[in-house]
Order: C-alpha cells, then sequence, then structure tokens
C-alpha cells in the first residue's frame, strides 16, 4: 500500500473519532452503556430528548467504528443489546479525563481586563 494511502486512511480515522466526541448525542450514548443501559428502548428513555432516529444512528455508526458491539438474540419478540467495546471502554475513559478537566478549569473565575488590574493593585490588609 503507498504511504499516500496510508496517510489518507489515518486523517479520515482521526476526522471520525473527533465526530463522535464532538457529537452530544453520540457522547451521551457512549456514556449511557458505560453505565449499563444496553436496549435500545431503554436508552430512548434513560437519554431525555434523544429522538428514535436519532438515537438509531448513533448506535450504528458508534458500531460501525467499533466503539459499541451489537448482540442481536434469536428471541421472539427479538431482543438487541449494545455493550462498549476496548476500544468504546477507552474512548469512555478518556471522555472521563475530559470531565475533570473541563471541573478543574471551571474553578473561580479570574477576572480579566480592567478589573483584573483593579483587584491586583488592591492590597491585602
Amino acid at each position: 500500500m503507498s504511504k499516500d494511502i496510508e496517510k489518507a486512511r489515518a486523517e479520515e480515522g482521526r476526522g471520525r473519532l473527533a465526530e463522535v466526541v464532538g457529537c452530544k448525542w453520540s457522547v451521551v450514548v457512549l456514556r449511557a452503556v458505560r453505565r449499563g443501559v444496553r436496549r435500545p428502548g431503554a436508552l430512548e428513555r434513560a437519554i431525555p430528548g434523544i429522538s428514535t432516529k436519532v438515537l438509531n444512528e448513533r448506535l450504528a455508526k458508534l458500531v460501525r467504528l467499533g466503539l459499541l458491539s451489537r448482540t442481536a438474540f434469536p428471541e421472539v419478540p427479538p431482543r438487541v443489546e449494545y455493550a462498549l467495546t476496548a476500544g468504546g471502554e477507552r474512548l469512555a475513559r478518556m471522555l472521563d479525563e475530559l470531565d475533570a478537566l473541563e471541573a478543574e478549569l471551571a474553578g473561580p473565575v479570574q477576572p480579566t481586563g480592567a478589573g483584573a488590574a483593579a483587584v491586583a493593585a488592591t492590597p491585602s490588609p
């Protein structure tokens, strides 16, 4: 395989992962599955505001990307369950780290601009 094709595939893969992380619903679905919600109906009830259509699209995409596995059971009525793959679990841990960083950065707000200069110039008692 040529270097150009390998590079193009690598860039395509990075774009897909960024698309998942940047998609509110994909992240929410991953987190719900990680909490143990595995069936589509239960996911729809556990995720306020998500439509059946959007949920099905996100589930299909996450399966295609290898972040979720889909198991269909040969029962009547049919039953489908989703689970995180090793890659999905890894991404979920990274999302946890992003949440921790966001919480850390959201600490006390530092004044900026002219207000910051006034606060800095005020002597401490």
